[in-house]
């Protein structure tokens, strides 16, 4: 027995039509299908796909770089190592530290940071007689820069002795040279206070400028109190030494260091956007004259620096000729001491 189509009530012409007319519609509908189709499978496989397992950071702190590097490949746990100097050579291939810290939970496949000790950058104590005690402690501290533990240190207070050599000077040390260094030591040294009896020249300042009196500071193992007077006299050079007291026993050298009274012409106003002064301070006393400068910070971003010599500390007076604006920073061994702006 033989059916038809039309017998079931299938119109072909009509279900024609009918696409031709709304063809969009059934697009609109097909896509849809698709783009959920395609969610629903996306969604369906990041289910089913694991995500890394979950594990716990080790404590690697004070672990030997081999031991630490298991324990983590246990963990299945990358590192990346990074090497750093440490206070003492025990510690050379030993974890300093660790990120993230141990207890930490992390993925597996994390990388943890390590630091590991290079061990003591110095192994053994150094020669330092003959030396200046400013450049040795400046050498240390970049030494042990990156250590958290110095091993060698000056003492705040070392013994001083009057001696030929040059004020400052180490004539001895201990431990000796070529100390095996186990743990952190504190040096024990003795510094040269330089000669007993050393003489200097009295210069003779009056009338000179204040340039030229810079370059005597500089040049003269004396130290000049410095006053100002204001200008009354048209021919006085702003700046210029007017006056400078001599010893009453008629003298012409003194023991290094001693004080000599010196007067300037110092206008009350500005002369020519320059202002005059005296940078005046105090310094804590020094068992022998340091270097000591003052620098000059511009309006104009220029610097410069106006004057270095040394000092022994107590009062401390620079003259001064500068640009209405500019800073003044006193520095000693390079470091700041104090500062001023000239108004």
């Amino acid at each position: 027995m033989k059916y038809k189509l039309s017998q079931f009530g299938l119109d072909f012409d009509k279900i024609e039509e009918c696409l031709k007319t709304n063809w969009k519609l059934v697009l609109s509908i097909v896509l849809t299908m698709v783009i959920v189709l395609a969610i629903v499978s996306f969604t369906v496989f990041f289910l089913v796909v694991k995500s890394p397992e979950k594990v716990l950071v080790p404590d690697l702190v004070g672990k030997n770089l081999p031991q630490a590097l298991e324990e983590m490949q246990s963990k299945e746990l990358y590192p990346r190592v990074r090497l750093r100097y440490s206070g003492s050579p025990d510690d050379k291939g030993s974890v300093l530290e660790q990120k993230p810290v141990a207890g930490a939970i992390v993925k597996a496949g994390r990388r943890i940071e390590i630091v590991v000790s290079n061990g003591a950058v110095l192994n053994q104590v150094e020669d330092y007689v003959g030396q200046s005690i400013d450049q040795v402690r400046a050498h240390l501290q970049t030494l042990f820069a990156a250590s958290s533990r110095p091993m060698i240190t000056l003492p705040d207070a070392p013994s001083y002795q009057e001696d030929d050599s040059e004020a400052g000077i180490i004539l001895s040390q201990n431990p000796q040279p070529g100390t095996d260094l186990v743990e952190p030591i504190t040096l024990d040294i003795i510094v040269s206070s330089g000669p007993g009896n050393e003489k200097a020249t009295i210069p003779y300042l009056i009338g000179m400028t204040m340039a030229d009196v810079h370059v005597r500071m500089a040049r003269t193992k004396l130290v000049f109190q410095f006053s100002g007077e204001a200008t009354e006299n048209a021919k006085e050079v702003p700046g210029s030494v007017v006056s400078q007291r001599w010893p009453e026993d008629g003298a012409t050298e003194l023991a290094t260091y001693s004080w000599i009274d010196v007067k300037l012409a110092i206008p009350k106003e500005p002369v020519d956007g320059i202002t005059y002064g005296i940078y005046e301070t105090a310094l804590p006393p020094y068992p022998y004259a340091l270097d000591v400068s003052l620098e000059a910070k511009t309006p104009d971003k220029e610097e410069y620096t106006i004057v270095a010599f040394k000092h022994h500390g107590g009062k401390i007076t620079i003259p001064y000729a500068v640009p209405v604006g500019t800073t003044l920073v006193l520095e000693v061994l390079g470091q700041e001491n104090s500062k001023l702006t000239v108004q």
